[in-house]
């Protein structure tokens, strides 16, 4: 850690590929590729780090081939910083096509319906031939709403799934391996599982089973406990996380790490993000508008097209629509978590997030 304001954090994570500044967010490459986006763009764009997912890298093209490859980096051609999670959210979301037993999960593929089994050797065996940076540890993320029963059940699951994964973990000298906080909305199983993640000694912690239904200001909350129970000299991650807004909030609240797939999915469907909040440029209104999507923004989008010509893309489905969208969006994240971070070294965060708060039109939560 380099500096803080309030809560808030600023430092560097030393990997194989390169530092990564924090905060940072972490554009998503779900299966080797930001969708929309090349590695080039990525590179103009300032990305720091992408995310790969281990499921569907996993189903396809399969983590021996990308071995054979050379690892994800030489398969995608990206030569900075990756981050692959466990597969734990996506085994989740299949829950009518998945058991769950104290040995791993046993699913069915959602392309083909073949079945697979995932425990915790099995995922640090694919994340290890992967050869990302930065790996998970596989949890069960805990639906919501779900009994406090239940939560409790499955974070003993998962913790004993971290400490059988921690073990099989081959590539420790190569490999950053994050332990995954879970706990629902309840402060006491997130406690629990904090302090026996730290006990593990893990170089890193992910925050997970948030953005998932629960309330913002329950999201508030337990960032804001952990903030008080991690360690003030490792990595936070909090995953799948989120709005423009959810990002700066959790930035004060500790939180080092951000993924979302929201910029480029929103953008691909002709929503944008600006300084002054979303903007919906497949619109009519911007028919006849000449103007950038956002005249503070140096992006490439931004430079060379305007709102009329991008909103005709969409009109027309053409493609470079979406891309252009996706380069903007990714534009704005990358540079609020760069405002975040400059604000932070000038111990001004606080002031930073009001300012953003009314920009955006969306609230802070404490």
């Amino acid at each position: 850690m380099q500096a803080k304001s309030g809560n808030a954090r600023a430092g560097k994570f030393l990997t194989p590929h390169g530092i990564i500044e924090t905060p940072i967010f972490m554009p998503v490459g779900t299966r080797a590729t930001v969708k929309g986006v090349t590695p080039r763009n990525l590179h103009e764009l300032g990305a720091q780090i992408i995310l790969g997912n281990t499921y569907h890298l996993y189903l396809r093209p399969g983590h021996e081939l990308i071995k054979k490859a050379g690892g994800l980096h030489n398969f995608m051609g990206w030569n900075k910083p990756i981050l692959t999670d466990s597969g734990g959210f996506q085994v989740m979301s299949l829950s009518k096509l998945r058991k769950i037993t104290k040995e791993g999960v046993r699913f069915q593929s959602h392309i083909d319906g073949s079945y697979h089994m995932f425990t915790p050797e099995k995922v640090m065996e694919i994340q290890n031939a992967i050869g990302a940076d930065i790996i998970m540890s596989f949890d069960e993320c805990p639906p919501y709403p779900a009994t406090k029963e239940y939560v409790a059940k499955s974070l003993k699951t998962t913790l004993e799934w971290a400490e059988r994964g921690r073990f099989a973990h081959k590539n420790t000298d190569k490999q950053a391996l994050f332990g995954i906080v879970q706990g629902g909305v309840h402060e006491d199983l997130r406690e629990e599982s904090a302090k026996a993640l730290m006990n593990m000694d893990f170089p890193g912690y992910s925050i997970g089973g948030l953005a998932v239904g629960e309330s913002k200001e329950n999201m508030q909350r337990v960032t804001g406990f952990l903030n008080n129970i991690l360690p003030q000299n490792k990595p936070r991650y909090l995953m799948g996380v989120g709005t423009p807004m959810d990002i700066i909030n959790n930035i004060a609240n500790g939180v080092d790490m951000f993924d979302c797939v929201m910029p480029t999915r929103n953008s691909r469907k002709g929503t944008v993000f600006t300084r002054n909040g979303r903007m919906i440029i497949k619109s009519a209104r911007y028919k006849e508008d000449f103007s950038p999507i956002d005249e503070q923004c140096n992006c490439y989008t931004c430079q060379n097209f305007s709102r009329a010509y991008i909103r005709h893309l969409f009109s027309v489905n053409e493609l470079l629509g979406m891309q252009l969208a996706s380069i903007h969006t990714l534009h704005f994240y990358l540079e609020l978590v760069g405002m975040a971070r400059k604000a932070i070294f000038e111990d001004r965060f606080e002031d930073f997030r009001k300012e953003m708060s009314e920009k955006l039109g969306e609230p802070i939560y404490y």
